[in-house]
């Protein structure tokens, strides 16, 4: 494999399962989609709550953590899977209770993956995401990150739009205060140091339709950086970015001009997600331990936990607000016919728990 085919394959190697534990037996799940027609492996959801009080769930679909000819079994891909990997998405009109069947976002003849999901101001829908095509010699190599959009709810999609072919996504666009877009990256480019990566990031002043040059965040940091960053507005102008698996920070506050030099927060952490509610809580969500929560009442200053929610660690946690203040988290198992879950808590200045109707 070349540098960039061992990176991915490093980002894409699922932890150990470990033991349950009292903590989490108290937040209950519900299956969000347990097959999407393209082998039975979903993985790496993205949640949003749409104008209309919609959650729009998308979603990697395939056989197996990467599908593509050369990891299928004997080599073909399956009758159900013929476009390799692809995105997919469910709609719930009860809050996360119940999930429609899914329908397809994206479906080339490339592992499309990693998929995340924002609504504009305007209604519009981006879903960004990344694409493998097949190589013979390494399995698969990265092609470009990608959008697609939709203006009727995410019913129909528009052709892709092609981003960046050094530089992967897998976090959501995120809206500024000053009404840009903001899109958290991370390097794949053949000039990266050797079994390091860094992250970038980059903006938008047309609704995504032209991006800036990404700055690079962290490229000469002596601190093992996976990078599969993350990025949150905490207040006007000031930006936190997490990235794994050190579980690193860098801070900007100019709005993302510039950045500080990426430090350890103190605890391990597989591909982070921010959320900051309407109170003013922070959370962030990650693989480690199994599936977990930190939050912080002083925007990101300071962390508390972890807040185990689940056993299951293929993780990879977003969340989205509900109408009542409570948190709606969707997350994925790991291994053989891994499914989508879901579950609903309350996040406030007392910390995380259950959600109790």
């Amino acid at each position: 494999m070349n540098g960039i085919a061992v990176m991915l394959s490093m980002l894409l190697t699922p932890a150990a399962e470990p033991t349950t534990t009292a903590a989490t037996t108290a937040f209950q799940h519900v299956i969000v989609c347990e097959d999407a027609g393209a082998g039975g492996y979903e993985a790496f959801p993205d949640v949003i709550r749409t104008r209309k009080n919609e959650l729009l769930c998308v979603f990697y679909a395939g056989f197996d953590h990467v599908s593509l000819p050369k990891w299928a079994p004997g080599g073909k891909l399956p009758a159900n899977c013929a476009n390799a990997g692809r995105i997919c998405l469910v709609r719930s009109r009860d809050d996360g209770r119940t999930w429609s069947k899914p329908e397809i976002v994206v479906d080339t003849p490339l592992d499309d993956r990693d998929p995340s999901i924002v609504e504009l101001s305007d209604g519009e829908l981006l879903c960004n995401y990344f694409s493998h095509r097949h190589d013979d010699k390494r399995g698969y190599v990265f092609v470009h990150s990608a959008l697609v959009r939709s203006r009727d709810g995410g019913k129909t999609w528009s052709r892709e739009q092609p981003l960046f072919t050094d530089w992967l996504c897998s976090s959501p666009i995120r809206v500024l205060s000053d009404g840009r877009l903001a899109l958290a990256l991370y390097y794949a480019g053949e000039s990266r140091v050797r079994g390091q990566m860094h992250a970038g990031f980059s903006t938008s002043a047309d609704a995504g339709r032209t991006w800036s040059k990404p700055v690079a965040i962290g490229e000469h940091s002596d601190i093992p950086l996976d990078a599969e960053p993350d990025v949150c507005e905490v207040s006007p102008g000031r930006l936190l970015m997490m990235m794994r698996p050190e579980m690193a920070y860098s801070w900007s506050h100019d709005g993302g001009r510039t950045w500080s030099e990426p430090k350890r927060v103190g605890f391990a952490g597989h591909a982070p997600y921010m959320l900051r509610t309407r109170s003013g809580v922070l959370l962030l969500g990650h693989r480690l331990p199994a599936t977990s929560l930190h939050y912080s009442l002083d925007d990101g200053e300071t962390w508390r936990g972890p807040v185990q929610i689940d056993t299951c660690t293929g993780a990879y946690p977003s969340m989205c607000e509900l109408s009542d203040g409570s948190i709606y988290c969707v997350y994925y198992e790991e291994g053989k016919g891994s499914n989508i879950r879901g579950t609903r808590f309350i996040a406030d200045s007392g910390g995380i728990r259950p959600y109790s109707p």
